[in-house]
């Protein structure tokens, strides 16, 4: 018995499966930044940067195939709601992976300068990006809200760690003037990986938004 897959259906399948793609890709990007700024390795800052173009070609593809979905379908309720959303949630992911790109190429900076303290709470919050993301994809794999929920609950600590690193370093500086420049530029990785956080949290928004209809 032939099987009749309903077109929108389809197309929802293949924009979830693209963006999975997009977040996989993010993922990777903060596994190189990681590589770059924790363990040094200059080389993963250009695998990153690799990575984060292919993320802006699949953003810029799946932006026109959403677009063309909603003209040709004319989708109603939920359909035009997850694409609706989905539309949205490509800019978030996207800059996410710029950010992430931002963390690899002040490694590359930092690497040539001796550490002015060990990594420790930049690390965490890698690895809490990590599992955000991986989460994330769950929640949008399989339309579930509590999966979305928990991934926005996770964006907590980020800022938690955030502040205790924007407080350690200004102690640095108070302490000894000469460790300025060096602090400024930690400041700012904290800064680019409490924003990519923010955008993974905007995601799970969206998400959530598709599912109920609820605005956060």
């Amino acid at each position: 018995m032939k099987v009749t897959v309903n077109p929108l259906e389809q197309d929802r399948q293949e924009v979830i499966a693209s963006m999975v793609r997009m977040l996989s890709l993010v993922r990777e990007s903060v596994h190189y930044a990681r590589r770059a700024l924790i363990d040094a390795e200059i080389e993963a800052a250009s695998a990153c940067i690799e990575n984060d173009a292919e993320i802006d070609r699949l953003q810029t593809d799946l932006e026109r195939r959403i677009l063309t979905t909603i003209a040709r379908r004319q989708p109603a309720a939920g359909d035009l709601r997850f694409l609706g959303a989905a539309y949205q949630a490509l800019a978030d992911i996207e800059r996410a992976g710029d950010y992430a790109v931002h963390v690899a190429r002040a490694g590359v900076v930092l690497a040539k300068e001796p550490p002015l303290k060990k990594y420790l709470d930049m690390g965490r919050i890698l690895e809490v990006l990590s599992g955000m993301l991986e989460v994330t994809m769950k929640a949008l794999v399989t339309a579930d809200q509590a999966a979305a929920r928990r991934a926005l609950a996770m964006d907590d600590e980020i800022d938690d760690l955030y502040e205790q690193i924007q407080r350690e370093l200004l102690i640095y500086m108070l302490e000894d003037p000469k460790t300025i420049n060096a602090a400024t530029r930690l400041l700012s990785v904290g800064r680019y990986l409490e924003r990519l956080g923010d955008h993974l949290e905007n995601v799970n928004e969206h998400i959530i938004f598709w599912l109920t209809g609820e605005r956060l």
